[in-house]
């Protein structure tokens, strides 16, 4: 892989609802660029990005794909990510390094739940992006509809800077506003060829009113332009680009560009905007991090002499080549076959090798530098979120956070053989993936797994028959159901054992609260010293913590608990650690019966296509579920409802729903929240 200059490099990510487009364009944007020689159909199960086998059956992706090409000057690093939302781990972890994004959106769904989800979490990041509205050729396509509702959903600023020539049958090209040119595609090689023309007259008054608008958009940016536009002067293409660039890095507007990847339509438009207006690793800020020696911020600059440092983002088992460790380099370099400090682990790592991939192929490189997207062999403690740095200069990045799992199901080996092999086998598994969990019930004695969803944990066990051989019997999905507390209660805790020679004492009296904003645990000192030591409040917290992952109700972890340390006495010689977290262990669970807990369980986001005729039996049929509705759109092919609906009414409705509207109803669903159980366990 040639070397690039750092301001020449993209980082970017592709981000959209499923079946929007995203693999269709990757695939068009490594053959353009040459990094292919034959287009990859997803429907074919041919997709270069969706190199799994899981992948080519569904004709989806489920884990995101690393890749490189080269456009014109510039080194373009992809990760097309998941458009299913059991998979947006994949996507959270991509945008955590990626310094752009590409959003793509369906010409007919325009903004679709999971595109709300991705863009949120783009937002989180402060990614620039681009939108890429595809399927203009689709019966339906609204070029200005799917803009509107990047501007009133997503609460961006599209700034269009195409529009279509024609939509749906008629969509023959782009217009494109920049050089006020129209570039018509020839429907007989499939838009392979193209010619560029004057715009057609029925079109010319639409494009310069359209630009106009652009630049007045534009020109609020930058005080040249919005000079030479009140003087009414002209701007050339390079001051347009200019102030995009600037106002795009700087997230101010999203540029928008219009195509049809799968007919080939626009991507080569799609590469130029990636070149153009996505930053390079200069553009943005230096990442800040924590010295963990000095406990202050530090920054580390995008440049190969500044001392390494990296982010470890996902985790991947190859059969060849063993447990591969993606990283991205925010500084310095590193060669292969040296030593690197993982400080979130605390260990030494030896990098055996530093890979190029390109889907599920990988090339040797020499060294990682600054703004590469890589992969290392040898690295056998990192995990998803370690920060790896130079053995000298440590710095810890902040971590990537995920959601909880919201569903589970109980796994056990057909016979003594597999019953090795699985554990191994789930080990590996959530090393690679953070939102699958794995425990042994305590009462039970059973295994279970917890994932995003029922296509999550369905993949997860094909995979473990697939790749690693082992035969399991798995029982029906179970919903992760949490517990809170609604009221405040407090309580005392003791432990004081003596058996001869130095016993174990710990006292303390705690308050236990609801937390007011939102989050699963606070823990708050207002003791003195002289009634608990400062050495024991870790071990007063972490006994809280551990006591809270078996509630009071029905024995499921509790979340939004503010848990206060009031007193407590302690022994000069018999006081200990494990002292103080046994006594604040019972503490919690005399308070949380004082603090009236009760039962929560995860309602979802629902957005269900359905078609005219069948609408009124799909929301009878939510309703019913306990499903409240929420919204009510009419669009080209059909109408869309969304509902939150509580996740144990949710098992089975693929089938139902296919039934009520004779196989022609899509749906997603997504995490909402945690919400009070409308049954209540009693203790």
């Amino acid at each position: 892989m040639r070397k690039t200059k750092l301001n020449n490099v993209r980082n970017i990510g592709i981000m959209a609802h499923i079946d929007a487009g995203k693999t269709t364009t990757t695939e068009r944007i490594l053959f353009y660029t040459g990094r292919t020689h034959r287009m990859g159909e997803v429907d074919d199960g041919a997709a270069t990005m969706d190199w799994m086998e899981q992948e080519k059956e569904r004709g989806i992706t489920i884990t995101s794909a690393a890749t490189t090409c080269f456009w014109k000057d510039v080194r373009i690093n992809i990760i097309d990510t998941p458009g299913h939302v059991d998979f947006t781990a994949e996507v959270e972890r991509s945008l955590r390094v990626l310094d752009g994004a590409i959003g793509v959106f369906c010409g007919v769904g325009g903004v679709e739940p999971q595109s709300e989800t991705v863009w949120k979490q783009a937002d989180r990041y402060g990614v620039p992006r681009i939108a890429f509205v595809n399927k203009m050729d689709r019966i339906g396509a609204s070029f200005d509809r799917v803009v509107d509702q990047i501007r009133d959903k997503l609460k961006a600023n599209p700034i269009p800077i195409m529009i279509p020539y024609g939509e749906g049958d008629t969509f023959k090209g782009i217009v494109n506003l920049l050089d006020m040119k129209c570039r018509a595609y020839r429907d007989e090689t499939l838009g392979a060829e193209y010619d560029d023309l004057p715009i057609p007259e029925d079109m010319l008054c639409a494009a310069r009113s359209q630009r106009e608008k652009l630049i007045e958009a534009i020109s609020e940016h930058d005080d040249e332009l919005i000079q030479k536009f009140l003087d009414g002067t002209d701007a050339s293409i390079a001051e347009i680009n200019r102030v995009l660039r600037k106002a795009t890095i700087e997230c101010r507007v999203v540029p928008v560009i219009c195509g049809s990847a799968l007919k080939n339509k626009g991507v080569q438009f799609l590469l130029d905007a990636i070149a153009d207006y996505l930053p390079s690793p200069l553009d943005i800020p230096p990442i800040r991090g924590i010295n963990p020696v000095s406990n202050r911020e530090e920054i580390r600059k995008p440049n190969d002499d500044d001392h390494f440092s990296a982010l470890a983002f996902k985790i991947a088992v190859d059969p060849y080549v063993g447990r591969l460790t993606y990283f991205r380099v925010y500084s310095g370099a590193i060669d292969a076959g040296e030593t690197a400090f993982n400080v979130s682990a605390n260990r030494k790592e030896r990098i055996g090798r530093i890979l190029a991939m390109h889907a599920n192929k990988a090339e040797d490189l020499p060294t990682a530098s600054t703004g590469d997207i890589v992969a290392a062999v040898g690295l056998r403690f990192t995990a998803t979120g370690s920060t790896l740095t130079d053995l000298k200069h440590p710095i810890v990045f902040e971590q990537i956070k995920f959601p909880e799992p919201v569903i589970w199901v109980a796994i056990e080996p057909r016979t003594k053989a597999d019953q090795d092999k699985l554990s191994t086998a789930l080990q590996r598994l959530s090393d690679e993936d953070p939102t699958f969990k794995v425990k042994v019930d305590d009462e039970t004695g059973q295994t279970v797994i917890a994932g995003m969803g029922e296509l999550h944990l369905e993949v997860l066990v094909t995979r473990l028959t697939r790749e690693f051989s082992v035969e399991a019997s798995v029982g029906k999905p179970q919903v992760s159901y949490k517990e809170t507390i609604t009221e405040t209660g407090e309580a005392e805790g003791k432990f004081i054992k003596q058996l001869g020679g130095r016993g174990q004492y710990g006292h303390v009296v705690m308050r236990f609260q609801p937390t007011n904003d939102g989050s699963d645990f606070l823990f708050e000192n207002r003791s003195r010293p002289d009634q608990v030591p400062y050495e024991y409040i870790k071990a007063v917290e972490k006994g809280v913590r551990d006591a809270m992952e078996s509630g009071v109700v029905a024995g499921y972890p509790l979340i939004g608990v503010h848990a206060t340390l009031l007193s407590g006495s302690f022994h000069e010689v018999d006081s200990s650690d494990l002292a103080f977290k046994i006594a604040a262990s019972l503490a919690f669970q005399e308070g949380a019966r004082k603090a009236k807990p009760c039962l929560l369980e995860p309602y979802m986001n629902v957005e269900v296509k359905s078609p005219d005729e069948s609408i009124g039996e799909v929301m009878g049929d939510l309703k019913a579920r306990r499903g409240k509705i929420t919204g009510h759109d009419h669009r080209a092919d059909g109408q869309i409802i969304r509902a939150e609906v509580p996740l144990s009414e949710m098992f089975g409705y693929a089938t139902r729903v296919r039934s009520l509207t004779q196989g022609r109803a899509l749906y997603t669903m997504e995490f909402a929240r945690f919400d009070m159980a409308k049954v209540q366990t009693s203790d």
